[in-house]
């Protein structure tokens, strides 16, 4: 509570909320004095719940020191329950309220789609929203799950993966119809209904019906050797080996279950690993790990509930979830995933069974997962207190950037930031800065450096002026000597955030690794012993922001060369300006060709022409 503020906190402010509220099903929150939201939770009914606040005994040590800090309170109140439960998962994810338990990781998930706008159907990843016409399975636990079905489809089915462009415009087949991985409908090697029946055969392998394909390529590949055609023979037995690799790939194949997602927990000091794995067409397709916050000493059945409503939220569940802990409202959360499907939804705890066995093994790599998780977070704080010893800073860090640029004699210049903390690299939170500015010479890494500098800490200062969001960094790692670091800590100074802790990364004798020098502002240069393993995290860190500023330039450089004068003509798609390119040969010959000539091209009409025409000849 700030000085002379004489509102009260903690049960008192509780309690003085009561008699504004009545018994209506809502969403509410828990502020503190800074107005920093502590906790979001959802009630059938408001009174009663927040009474059960106002209560000064019965509480865990996690809730009576939310209530502590409690300054006021905030509510909006819903038609029902079920909406409660969803607005307030949706709240949590978007205010990520200290007691809450949060699903920090929200990644989304691939599918394989058969394209279903094309005589010749396309297989291929796709990740996103659903808007492409064709046929959708999934989802796929990871891009790597998905590429190597995808590779031992295309052996088994022999469908392109090719754009559609690529495939109008082939003269004779590609690598993939020489390593067996195509059938070639591009040139006619194979007819449209014969590929017809490629695609419906891949489709019924993903629906779950692979014994049905294997059973008629076997009889195929009898017929052919019957008829003495060997060669054909021969490649159905291919087609029949990879299949059945990709069976094998696919780990426990459940008999009794074609549906489904299996989420265990296992939980020990004070951390919380969850293993999700993803069976559909009763195939194993893959699992994936997710370490929630646990809102400072949450139940089992409070993060499991919260880990599949936030899990949900952007997903669609499949229509049975296994779970290895009960949740807290088990019907309404049933409820509200079944009103978001559209279609019935069931959650499980199994007792018994192939069901259980699945659930069981699912909690093994939960365990397992876990384990190898705290023994790196283990190692990682060590890291951090070494290099907080090693530098002199003031507290151990939580935070740490790293910044490098890369370009070529300064063209294409782009910036790099990596960040990484007690559980090591924090990939979301990676950013790149195209560099804009005009007046800088080519090459010039200090002007690169104070603009990618001044653009970073111009954001944090309008977004969080406060420093309580935790995106403020405890440490900045600079690639560089003390050039770098006299330039940068000049813009720190003038910015008002020089009290930021830098060091600056030099190659040091020789430029070898193992020799860097290290600056820092006032103090004289450092080294760190050979066999340190503080040395050898800071080297990481910097190969890092190394290797991902070199793939920002690289693809910002080959964006560049991609690119021709009609990526900016008005009016002109995809479509457009690939006959625009048939018809002339080259964007050049676009740009010098007279007004008749353009409107000769199909598809150009004779409006289109002329603007094409006078944004070239306006040009000079």
């Amino acid at each position: 509570m700030n000085d002379g503020d004489t509102r009260p906190t903690g049960h008192a402010c509780i309690q003085s909320y009561l008699r504004t509220l009545d018994n209506s099903p809502g969403v509410y929150r828990m502020l503190d004095a800074k107005q920093a939201v502590l906790y979001v939770g959802k009630a059938r009914n408001l009174k009663k719940r927040v009474s059960n606040y106002a209560n000064p005994n019965g509480h865990s040590p996690r809730i009576d020191r939310m209530i502590r800090e409690t300054a006021s309170m905030m509510f909006l109140t819903t038609r029902t329950e079920t909406e409660a439960l969803l607005l307030e998962q949706n709240l949590i994810k978007q205010l990520k309220p200290k007691f809450n338990v949060l699903l920090r990781d929200d990644k989304s998930f691939p599918n394989i789609i058969v394209t279903g706008d094309h005589p010749y159907p396309m297989i291929k990843k796709h990740r996103g929203a659903k808007t492409e016409k064709g046929s959708y399975y999934g989802p796929f636990a990871s891009a790597g799950a998905v590429n190597r079905t995808l590779t031992q489809l295309q052996r088994v089915f022999l469908l392109r993966n090719c754009s559609d462009s690529m495939f109008e415009t082939r003269t004779r087949p590609c690598l993939q119809y020489q390593i067996k991985r195509c059938s070639a409908p591009c040139v006619g090697h194979v007819s449209q209904d014969e590929y017809r029946t490629l695609v419906a055969d891949a489709e019924r392998f993903l629906q779950g019906k692979s014994t049905k394909v294997q059973t008629q390529l076997a009889a195929e590949m009898e017929q052919a050797s019957a008829d003495m055609e060997f060669e054909r023979a021969a490649a159905l037995r291919d087609r029949i080996r990879a299949l059945t690799q990709v069976q094998a790939g696919q780990g426990i194949n459940p008999q009794g279950v074609a549906e489904a997602d299996v989420i265990a927990l296992h939980m020990e000091g004070g951390q919380a690993c969850v293993q999700v794995f993803f069976i559909r067409a009763n195939q194993n397709w893959g699992n994936h790990d997710f370490y929630p916050r646990t809102g400072a000493g949450a139940e089992a059945a409070e993060v499991m509930q919260a880990f599949v409503g936030q899990f949900y939220a952007t997903r669609e569940p499949p229509p049975l979830v296994l779970l290895s802990d009960a949740i807290e409202d088990a019907d309404l959360m049933a409820e509200a995933l079944t009103e978001k499907a559209g279609r019935k939804v069931e959650l499980a705890v199994p007792q018994r069974g192939e069901k259980k066995d699945l659930v069981s093994g699912a909690l093994r790599n939960a365990r397992e997962s876990l384990a190898r998780t705290m023994a790196e977070t283990a190692t990682q704080a060590k890291l951090l207190k070494g290099l907080a010893e090693a530098f002199e800073l003031p507290k151990v860090p939580e935070r740490i950037e790293v910044y490098d640029n890369s370009h070529i004699q300064g063209s294409n210049a782009v910036g790099g930031m990596i960040v990484a903390g007690p559980e090591g690299f924090v990939k979301s939170q990676y950013r790149k800065f195209n560099i804009k500015g005009t007046e800088l010479t080519p090459g010039d890494d200090f002007g690169m450096m104070k603009e990618v500098m001044t653009r970073r800490f111009s954001r944090l200062l309008k977004e969080d002026p406060e420093r309580t969001s935790g995106t403020w960094p405890d440490l900045l790692l600079i690639d560089g000597g003390a050039g770098q670091v006299s330039a940068v800590r000049e813009i720190m100074e003038e910015m008002g955030v020089g009290d930021i802790p830098m060091v600056g990364v030099a190659k040091g004798i020789d430029r070898d690794l193992g020799k860097e020098e290290f600056h820092r502002t006032g103090k004289p240069v450092m080294a760190l012993r050979h066999n340190d393993p503080v040395l050898y995290f800071i080297q990481r860190m910097r190969d890092e922001v190394h290797r991902f500023a070199i793939g920002a330039h690289r693809a910002k450089r080959a964006k560049a060369v991609g690119a021709t004068p009609l990526d900016d003509l008005p009016g002109v798609g995809a479509a457009r300006k690939r006959a625009l390119l048939t018809h002339f040969g080259s964007a050049k010959a676009v740009a010098r060709a007279d007004l008749k000539d353009l409107k000769a091209v199909e598809g150009i009409s004779g409006n289109l022409a002329e603007k094409i025409y006078d944004y070239f000849h306006e040009r000079g």
